[in-house]
């Protein structure tokens, strides 16, 4: 049995965690930078990157001693590498660099996207590739066939906002606050899911990508309306959303082989609403729903060690740098818009 220490800092989570192979997370620790970054209605990354170097040591420390592990009895040292705020991934990984030059141990360089992606086969063993994947974080929203450890190939991206962004700017214009997301969730509990007319962005077209920009302008017209409530608008908008994942992912689903599971993962995974429509979606076409639990949805560093344990045998050079964007499909065609990023 191996045990890797994973260090996460790619936007506004500090994690550190140790996960053996054998699936156990043995200590984690994750500190949240939420009251931060509130005034500002989303995530400043000079206030990220100088929380992240405050923070990280005193967490790595916690974890090992709760542990009882010295850094020579590692199997390795997994880092976010990117893709993120440069700032928090350069502080994240030359910690995790100079803890694998003092301790002597291997090097492994993690894409974040790869942790999201690979997170569920922590928490369900029985969870096998090949795969579907709806990936679905703050800054990505991606549709993937995972068929193995650095086999992704992906199917669909957004073309500009991402899902987790939509959601936190439909929380600014709602008044709602950082983060977005769990409060738009919590609004649209009280509201009607179809008292205000939005649009379907894509819905009926032949490519499977994603487009959420002209969703949020939606909601702020019908905001600066001032007829609608706000439970109305933040269900409608959840409601809008979900109607084009759904379709979104039917029509890429329908381009690729049959595979015998959709996988969901990514901060908007915590979403029940989401999920749950997702694992309907799922059973109509015959597929096992698999999500992992909501601690390993948002950033964490549990699920990098664990992109480390999958990876272990393999290292990094010390000289790798940070990358502030990673694709999880390098050779995945550029789409139109801000799609290239990912």
């Amino acid at each position: 049995m191996g045990i890797v220490l994973g260090i996460e800092s790619s936007c506004d989570e500090t994690a550190a965690a140790l996960v053996t192979t054998d699936r156990r997370i043995v200590a984690q620790r994750v500190a949240s930078q939420d009251e931060s970054h509130a005034p500002y209605g989303g995530v400043v990354p000079e206030i990220a990157a100088r929380a992240h170097a405050e923070r990280l040591t005193p967490m790595i420390e916690a974890v090992m001693h709760e542990a009882g592990l010295t850094l020579a009895e590692l199997d390795a040292i997994a880092a976010t590498a990117g893709p993120g705020l440069i700032g928090g991934v350069m502080v994240g990984l030359v910690s995790a660099k100079a803890l694998a030059m003092a301790g002597d141990v291997p090097l492994i360089a993690v894409n974040h996207l790869e942790g999201h992606a690979l997170s569920p086969r922590l928490a369900d063993a029985d969870l096998e590739f090949p795969y579907a994947l709806l990936l679905v974080s703050g800054g990505h929203c991606q549709i993937l066939r995972v068929d193995g450890v650095g086999q992704y190939r992906r199917l669909a991206t957004t073309i500009d906002d991402a899902l987790g962004e939509a959601f936190d700017k439909t929380a600014k214009i709602l008044g709602l606050g950082f983060p977005g997301g769990p409060a738009v969730e919590r609004l649209a509990r009280e509201g009607d899911p179809r008292a205000v007319p939005l649009p379907r962005p894509l819905i009926g077209s032949g490519e499977p990508h994603f487009s959420f920009a002209g969703l949020k302008s939606a909601v702020l017209r019908a905001k600066e309306s001032g007829q609608h409530g706000d439970a109305d608008l933040a269900a409608s908008f959840q409601q809008a959303a979900l109607d084009c994942v759904l379709d979104r992912l039917r029509v890429a689903l329908d381009t690729m082989e049959p595979v015998p599971a959709l996988v969901v993962a990514g901060g908007v995974a915590a979403n029940q609403v989401i999920r749950h429509a997702l694992e309907q979606f799922a059973s109509k076409r015959g597929m096992r729903f698999v999500a992992p639990p909501m601690a390993l949805c948002t950033d964490n560093a549990a699920m990098i060690a664990w992109a480390g344990c999958e990876r272990l045998g393999q290292s990094d050079p010390l000289d790798i740098a940070a990358r502030p964007r990673w694709p999880l499909d390098p050779e995945a065609e550029p789409v139109r818009g801000a799609g290239y990023k990912a």
